[in-house]
Parts: C-alpha cells; structure tokens; sequence
C-alpha cells in the first residue's frame, strides 16, 4: 500500500522514455519512433499516451512580451492498459510533423526557435510522467533557395523566433496557431531605402507560400508576398522575384 501511495506521487511509478528513428527532420516530413514505458514498483492503470510537438512562442502583451510553450500538434496513442511492476513495453509510432513546424537549423545571431516532443503517460491519480526529445528541423529547398537569394541581394539573417497568432494573405493562411519569423538586414547600401525585412514560410506539399513584412524608411511598414513551386526553384528567379516585390 506504502509503494501504491508514493506511486501516487511520481515516487516508483511508471516511466515514459521516447526513441526516435532520427531527430534530424523537416516540416511535414515523416517520423518514426519507438515509445518505451518501464513499470513502476506497483501495477498501475495507464489511461493512454499523449505525444505533442512543441515550440516555444512570443506572446506579446501591454507590458512587453514573454515567452510561453506553444502545442503545435497532439496524437493521443493507443487505449487503456495496464502495466505491471518492472514491466517493459514498447509501443512503435509513426506521425507525420505539422507542415507549419517551425524552423530550428538557422545560421541567425539570435536563434530563439526551439522545438521538440514531449510524450506523456496518462495515470489516474499520479503526476503525469513526460519524456521530452529535441527535434532539429531543416527548411527544404525552396525555403534554402530563397534565403540563398536575400544573401545575394545584401541581406544578413539576424534573428529567428517564433510568434504566437495566426498569418493570413490572399491565397494562403495559417493554422498553427503560431508563426516563424526571420529578420533580414541590410548589409550593404540599403536597396530602395529598406530597412529590415522579416519572412514568414508556410510549406505545403508541393509549395511554399512566403509572407515579407517590409521596413522601409520613407514608406513605412508594408507586405508582399509570393509563392515557390517546389518544382520549379530557380535561384535566379528568386532573386529577380524578391527585387521586383522590394522595389
């Protein structure tokens, strides 16, 4: 009774351990893993499995901002079941990321993007046991090519976070609940008096939808926005698109 009691209390119980196939992936991309539950010291009762992908996101309010963690998908994994004292289980997984996952890998002076899994155990009356796993998460060649292209054209990546909120433009929007930005600066001469531009990449199977936030000096903040066929990336085209929307 002792044991079920500290069981109870996170003390001797069950144990949730998360073992991914790869922790390099891309948004959408597919992912595989192998969910491990050891026993406890007691028998107990496990309501089911909850995995979620997580980002931590700027929320913005009146007196500033803060950062929170942000639930960008969940699974709810397999029915009630028992697990007896000392008892391994393995549970295989498979899921598919959220195409709108944020990006991790980015050579950006400050970085603060940062995304991962978090499996939790679901036990009646007992602190909910989680595992959580790092994922790094790469853009895909059309978001490559087109961060190729601000290189060419002067600009320099200085800081990618994540926002909290919702992006809409006329033939694409959001539905994450959050959104990544990436700020660019001028490292040269500013190109018709721009001074920052912040992008936003939504990918979709076959596309990727980018929204462009200008700063300019004379003419204020503004938004363009464009669409890359993933099978027709040309980093010349992109280069001669991006020239024309900043003009």
């Amino acid at each position: 009774m002792f044991k079920k009691i500290l069981a109870s209390v996170g003390i001797g119980a069950a144990k949730v351990d998360t073992v991914l196939e790869t922790e390099h992936l891309h948004p959408g991309q597919k992912f595989q893993a192998r969910i491990i539950i050891e026993g406890g010291d007691v028998s107990q009762e496990i309501n089911g499995l909850e995995m979620a992908l997580m980002t931590k996101v700027k929320v913005e309010n009146d007196d500033g901002h803060y950062f929170a963690n942000h639930v960008i998908e969940k699974w709810k994994i397999g029915e009630r079941f028992e697990v007896s004292a000392n008892e391994r289980k393995i549970i295989p997984f498979e899921a598919r990321l959220h195409s709108e996952t944020p990006l991790t890998e980015l050579n950006a002076g400050y970085n603060h993007s940062h995304v991962w899994l978090e499996t939790g155990l679901d036990i009646d009356l007992a602190l909910d046991p989680t595992d959580r796993d790092a994922l790094h998460i790469y853009p895909n060649d059309a978001i490559k090519t087109c961060m190729m292209a601000m290189e060419k054209l002067g600009f320099g990546l200085v800081k990618a976070d994540v926002e909290q909120g919702y992006l809409r433009a006329s033939n694409f929007h959001t539905v994450s609940g959050c959104y990544q930005e990436l700020e660019y600066r001028p490292q040269r001469q500013s190109m018709f008096g721009i001074q920052e531009v912040e992008l936003s990449f939504v990918p979709e199977a076959h596309k990727t939808h980018v929204l462009i936030e200008l700063d300019r000096a004379f003419r204020g903040d503004g938004y363009v926005d464009l669409t890359i066929e993933h099978d027709q990336v040309n980093l010349s085209q992109l280069c001669d698109q991006l020239e024309r929307l900043f003009a």
